[in-house]
This record gives C-alpha cells, structure tokens and sequence, in this order.
C-alpha cells in the first residue's frame, strides 16, 4: 500500500474532498509528504507520513511461539544466535527490520542468528541491541564476551598468572610467538577454536 501510495503521490496526484483539494507541494522522502491547498486566500499546508508494516506469516508466529515455549528464559541460551532469536521474537520484529536498522543485509543476519556462526563485530550488535531495546551484553555468549572484555588484557593476565613467557604461552598452545604478541595487542582476533584450546590448557576462562 505505502509503495502504491507513494508512487502515485509522486505523479503529483491531487486528494480531493468536497472543499478544497490537496496537492502534492514536496516529497521529503519515500514515506514523508507535505501537501497543501488554498483555504479562503490563504495557503494551508499538512504533512503526510505513510507508515507500512511487514506481514507477519503463521509460519514465523509458529516458529516464535515454539521457540519461546521452549525457551521461557533467556538464561537457558547459551549462544548469541539464540538470544537474537529469543529477544527479536519478544520484539515481534522481522529480520529484514533488524538488518536494514544494523546497516547489513538480511542474508548477513540470517546467519548471525545460525548456531553455527560464533563472531559478531561488536559495533553491528551494538546498533542490533538498541532496535532490540537492550544492553549488548545480553546479547552475549562467553566467547564474545571475552572479545568484548578485551581479549589481550585477558590473555596477559593469564599468561603471567602461568609465569610464561610469550614464548612459552605459544608453545603452549601450539602458536608462534608473534601470534601471542598479536593477541595480546588486539591487531588479530583469536577465533573461538583457539580460545577454546588456550582456556582448557589454562584449565579456566578468563
């Protein structure tokens, strides 16, 4: 309706009623309008903003209420994708709103609400939290959370906790010595399967 309307507002088309007829004076955006007409020689204007909704399917209603009977709690997720779905569906929001909102594509977010996806640039979730109306750190795993938490402080405190060397911890770990300089000063991102094998050799998370 909001693409028909708007594509016929932009021919100019006139809404008329039994007094005086509106027209089209400027089209500020796809959705904001201002009209005007003439009223007992004066000029009176009104702004128009077409508001359009996206169809929910019984598909993606079905879908939300099996996923929140099976997950009354946020506290049982465990994975960031989960906790997009669970708050996204408590929001009755679409996952084109959220991307389009995020600046990134609905492919994007579909994976991001994927189990199997593990990293998510903290910048983009930061803007996914606020359509979501909440912090960022609900929307957390563990994982992300040590990123978010500054992963070379993290990882310094537990390489001297050990009393490594830089050397040492990599060996550990089966790195180089460069890639332990590295994450310590955040220029690389240790994935989630080297945090999982550096924290279950250091036998604790963080």
């Amino acid at each position: 309706i909001a693409a028909l309307f708007s594509k016929n507002v932009a021919k100019g088309v006139s809404f008329s009623n039994p007094q005086a007829p509106w027209s089209l004076f400027s089209s500020v955006n796809d959705n904001l309008f201002l009209f005007y007409r003439q009223s007992q020689e004066k000029i009176v204007t009104t702004p128009l903003y077409v508001h359009s909704f996206s169809a929910v399917t019984p598909t993606r209603i079905a879908d939300a209420e099996n996923f929140c009977r099976q997950y009354p709690n946020v506290s049982d997720l465990c994975t960031t994708a989960d906790k997009l779905r669970y708050y996204r569906y408590k929001k009755s929001l679409p996952q084109r709103e959220i991307a389009d909102y995020a600046g990134i594509s609905r492919s994007t977010y579909i994976h991001f609400e994927d189990p199997k996806h593990d990293y998510y640039p903290i910048d983009i979730l930061t803007r996914i939290a606020q359509i979501l109306g909440v912090e960022i750190t609900d929307l957390l795993d563990e994982y992300n959370q040590f990123l978010y938490d500054g992963q070379g402080r993290q990882l310094r405190a537990v390489r001297k906790q050990l009393h490594l060397t830089q050397s040492a911890f990599g060996k550990l770990n089966n790195v180089s010595e460069n890639t332990v300089k590295r994450w310590e000063n955040e220029s690389i991102r240790m994935t989630k399967p080297l945090w999982l094998r550096v924290f279950a050799h250091c036998g604790q998370q963080k």
